[in-house]
């Protein structure tokens, strides 16, 4: 089945205690859609600048990513310029150039409509329900948001989440969403407006799936080796959503199996800079690493 994202297309300058790059690919869309791609077809709705470089186009158009939906407008691509310290748990924004991602809207082209499976990436929740008027009801819709838009457009937001099945969040968001420092009631309150299931993004500490009668938890991978957390979170949504689709199966038992993917390729991600690793990554070690995720959890039964 295949997976609609609407989000960012960016440019990154990344600084970590690990090294520093300039200019290299990134934004929500672009994380995504990379790791989606490994598991089903994308097709993607964002919007770049005339400074776009052709290699980062010809890297998508080679992952199996639709560009039919990736507009390009006069001016300059979204620009983020960000430092993590030794807590890469955190990311301190320099600079953000919006440029032509300020005045975004997207245009859903005819030929996606009818995807059956649709995330909305992180970006202002009136344009996420834009998008919503945009497509022929999908199987399954997920989003994310952030604390920005929890702030500034929480009504907005609140709106969208009543159109959706999954929210993905992290641990921070969803306490501030709920106004709620418990997480287990904060969790049960987002619920109550909507989504049926609610993906809580912890960082080193893995991954909460909150659901309607049940609770999922999924450590993180142990790495030797972390560069770069950039693109982390909208990489476990792209392995996350791409496993349902590809499989097409909604259960509790695919949700969990779909977390695990995710956290598989978020720690993929992280193990250099930009989307470096990705670009090499081979099916055969997304297979390897889920099964060292299985062997993390396993404990035996009662004796």
């Amino acid at each position: 089945m295949d997976i609609l994202v609407i989000g960012s297309v960016a440019l990154d300058s990344v600084e970590t205690p690990f090294g520093r790059k300039e200019g290299v690919l990134g934004g929500s869309a672009t994380y995504f859609s990379t790791a989606a791609s490994y598991f089903a077809a994308v097709k993607l709705v964002a919007v770049v600048g005339e400074d776009f470089p052709t290699e980062h186009r010809q890297f998508l158009g080679d992952r199996n990513i639709d560009l039919s939906g990736l507009q390009t407008r006069p001016g300059e691509t979204f620009r983020w310029k960000g430092r993590y310290g030794y807590d890469l748990n955190e990311a301190h924004t320099l600079e953000t150039h919006l440029n032509v991602f300020e005045t975004f809207h997207p245009e859903v082209p005819e030929g996606y409509h009818d995807s059956p499976f649709v995330f909305l990436a992180n970006i202002d929740p009136e344009l996420q329900l834009e998008v919503l008027k945009q497509v022929d009801k999908p199987r399954l819709i997920a989003c994310d948001t952030m604390n920005f838009w929890i702030d500034g457009k929480r009504e907005a937001l609140i709106n969208t989440l009543g159109h959706v099945d999954i929210l993905i969040i992290n641990e921070a968001e969803v306490r501030q969403l709920a106004d709620e420092a418990n997480l287990v009631k904060a969790a049960r309150m987002i619920l109550a407006h909507g989504p049926k299931t609610l993906v809580v993004k912890r960082g080193e500490y893995g991954v909460l799936v909150f659901g309607e009668h049940s609770i999922f938890s999924a450590p993180a991978y142990p790495l030797e080796e972390v560069f770069d957390p950039t693109g982390a979170g909208d990489t476990f949504a792209g392995g996350f959503m791409g496993y349902l689709a590809a499989t097409n199966n909604l259960s509790d038992e695919a949700v969990r199996k779909a977390t695990v993917f995710g956290s598989v390729m978020a720690s993929f991600t992280v193990e250099d800079f930009s989307l470096d690793r990705l670009r090499s990554l081979c099916w055969e070690e997304i297979e390897d690493r889920f099964r060292k995720f299985q062997a993390l959890t396993d404990f035996g039964g009662l004796d």
